[in-house]
């Protein structure tokens, strides 16, 4: 799924990465507010659901090589996460929408769990 097909599903407003939009296409989801249990992932393409809205989100992300993050009910990231996401190429959004309804307006389109 593309990211900017994944915008359209969620409503998703893109904080970072928009030149990313077209092309850039993610293969899984995961979604988790447990930075531990992301540290676990070793898939590719992988687009991480999250409410954890915090610099260290963005660190966990790129020490697990997850470069499209999600954030849920309309979390918003600060100027040093930014940063830190445009220093690594990563794609930022944000949802207004509960990690329920992102989960199953997700998993309606196709997208796949890791597991």
């Amino acid at each position: 799924m593309k990211i900017r097909e994944i915008a359209e599903v969620l409503d998703a407003k893109i904080i970072v990465g928009e030149h990313r939009k077209g092309e850039d296409e993610v293969l899984l989801g995961f979604a988790s507010d447990l930075m531990s249990d992301v540290l676990t992932l070793e898939e590719e393409k992988v687009l991480l659901i999250t409410g954890l809205c915090n610099i260290q989100t963005i660190r966990t992300a790129e020490m697990a090589n997850i470069d499209v993050i999600l954030f849920v009910r309309n979390k918003e990231a600060s100027e040093e996460m930014i940063e830190l996401a445009e220093e690594n190429d990563m794609v930022l959004m944000q949802s207004k929408f509960s990690m329920f309804k992102t989960v199953g307006l997700l998993y309606g389109t196709g997208m796949q769990p890791i597991y």
